[in-house]
């Protein structure tokens, strides 16, 4: 595939593009994930492709281990601070503050300040976390705060209680895992739901109705799910650290999908239209041993 930046950069930045998160604030729809993508070069040349690619929002989290290297593919990039959505996650626990741990999250990503910081699970409770992601915005840490992996019910709880609400629930959301109940929750109060894992780590882009639908509108299978995200006006970060693919997932918002085809990629859902989040809390030793051997289950990832 040939890389041309320019043509690269329009399909995936301009008006329509974006999701407003509050006044003077608005995040784009497409994004960068950099989960499991190790800290080193392969994380600051992910980051910097995307950018050259026309993403500009990039989503990373204190857990990853990986801040550094995005720090330094944003610097790299050339790419003006001011122009790039950046987004990372305070990891919950007891004696944990989330302001002190979002210093020291922009001292290893080189910026000022994050555009969204989010609890990135809601161990301990749902509002635990919540008066110090507060404080951090108060002190100009964070343009917004928000939460991920909350499901209605967590979601509800921290809404009452805060005095800043939560603009943002990152989920695990796709065709095969649409969340109705939850996102139809996050509507109800002003929240964005915003999809992780949207290409089901390249286990389900050989699915049938998938590939009809992208063989007959002449797209690629995750270029049709990215899109059955996008089409929703939900943000959504598919990662790679291929750089063809990176630019493949680019390429979403020069078509649309059909009312059929919505249904179609509809009916896949596994969930049941759940208002749960996730199947399996990774914080709990049960949840981890349950994702350990889905990962050894996995046949690749994008």
């Amino acid at each position: 595939m040939t890389h041309d930046p320019h043509i690269d950069a329009q399909t995936a930045t301009g008006s329509g593009r974006s999701r407003s998160l509050a006044p003077g604030l608005d995040m784009p729809l497409l994004g960068l994930g950099v989960w499991e993508v190790p800290d080193g070069q392969q994380a600051e040349d992910a980051v910097r492709w995307a950018l050259e690619a026309g993403y500009r929002h990039v989503d990373t989290a204190q857990s990853y281990g990986n801040e550094a290297s995005v720090g330094r593919g944003l610097s790299a990039s050339g790419v003006p601070r001011d122009q790039v959505f950046v987004t990372t996650k305070f990891i919950p626990g007891r004696g944990r503050d989330p302001v002190r741990e979002l210093e020291l999250s922009l001292e290893r990503l080189g910026i000022d300040r994050v555009d969204l910081y989010l609890v990135h699970w809601p161990k301990g409770g749902p509002i635990r976390a919540w008066r110090g992601m507060e404080r951090a915005l108060e002190r100009g840490l964070t343009r917004a705060i928000g939460v991920a992996n909350y499901n209605r019910r967590e979601l509800a709880k921290v809404v009452a209680a805060a005095d800043v609400p939560p603009v943002v629930d990152q989920v695990d959301f796709s065709p095969f895992k649409f969340r109705r109940k939850l996102l139809a929750s996050c509507e109800e109060v002003g929240v964005a739901l915003e999809a992780y894992s949207p290409l089901t780590h390249g286990r389900d882009l050989g699915d049938p109705v998938v590939a009809e639908v992208a063989e007959r509108i002449g797209r690629t299978p995750a270029q049709v799910m990215l899109r059955w995200v996008v089409q929703r006006g939900v943000p959504v970060i598919p990662k790679s650290t291929h750089r063809e693919r990176i630019v493949e997932n680019s390429r979403i918002f020069d078509f649309s999908l059909g009312e059929a085809d919505i249904a179609a990629l509809d009916g896949l859902d596994r969930t049941g239209g759940t208002g749960r989040a996730l199947g399996n809390k990774w914080w709990t030793l049960g949840g981890r041993a349950r994702i350990f051997a889905a990962r050894l289950a996995r046949p690749f990832r994008r």
